[in-house]
């Protein structure tokens, strides 16, 4: 699973063909040994990350909307899956 980011100790990955168990777009994200899944506009699909982390990841997702859905193309198409910038 190829890592798209990373920042405050917060870690973003995108697998390829990844639509089978959560349809909508999303990414994943590992946090102090925690686990969960995003959709694009911040919403938690799946697992639990502490509400400060998640409060990151949801601002991070809304700044970068624009690169997740391109990323999404990529991953689902099987192309390779660029590099989003940390949250600003």
């Amino acid at each position: 699973m190829p890592r798209i980011s990373m920042f405050y100790g917060i870690t973003v990955y995108m697998y390829w063909y990844d639509t089978k168990r959560h349809s909508t777009p999303h990414f994943h994200v590992r946090y102090a040994g925690n686990f969960a899944v995003f959709d694009f506009d911040g919403q938690c699909l799946d697992g639990k990350i502490p509400k400060r982390a998640e409060r990151l990841i949801i601002a991070w997702a809304r700044e970068r909307r624009l690169e997740l859905e391109y990323a999404w193309l990529k991953a689902t198409s099987g192309e390779m899956i660029p590099w989003i910038q940390p949250l600003n």
